[in-house]
């Protein structure tokens, strides 16, 4: 839309739109931010209006409450996250020290995640199908549809990359592959 045509345009529904917004919503702050609203989405969306399908009032109408009904969804989502955490506790001390010693106690998984998440997919997909689901090498190359070879090739890799990343917690056994001990 040419700037000239447009500042025009604006001039003749700016005072049909405000009111157009005003009568469905409260604020003025929200009712200065949805007129604005409203015209911009007439600068993204004028190459789109056909004056055949209808005159241009009514495709800015249109616009108007589609503008305005996304305000309403989002104010709406808004109340309802608003209603859900008024409705929880805050937490207490004894709340706050048990979440610290959680956090604490998994540190070192955390650690271990994130330095996975660094490994090559196929190093990632052989650790994961040996630690986390407890299957044996041959069984990780069955379902990768590799040789059980590359399997223990890509599995001591990821073992020498993550070597030093993590650390066993006090009390717990290292980290055991399907068909070995620590």
């Amino acid at each position: 839309m040419d700037p000239g045509d447009f500042e025009e345009f604006y001039r003749r529904h700016f005072d049909a739109i405000t009111g157009f917004v005003a009568r469905r919503v409260g604020d003025p702050h929200t009712v200065a931010d949805l007129t604005a609203e409203v015209f911009l989405a007439v600068i993204d969306s004028s190459a789109g209006y056909d004056p055949a399908r209808g005159s241009e009032t009514a495709w800015l109408y249109g616009i108007a409450r589609n503008v305005v009904c996304a305000e309403s969804r989002r104010s709406a989502r808004q109340s309802v996250l608003g209603a859900r955490v008024a409705g929880r506790r805050l937490l207490d001390e004894d709340d706050i020290v048990r979440l610290e010693e959680r956090l604490d106690a998994e540190s070192a998984a955390r650690l271990a995640l994130a330095a996975m998440g660094q490994l090559p997919d196929g190093e990632k997909a052989v650790l994961e199908l040996i630690v986390v689901d407890q299957l044996t090498v041959g069984e990780a190359a069955k379902v990768l549809g590799i040789r059980p070879v590359t399997a223990r090739v890509r599995l001591h890799r990821a073992r020498r990359a993550l070597a030093g990343t993590t650390t066993v917690a006090p009390g717990t056994a290292p980290l055991t592959y399907a068909g070995e001990t620590a």
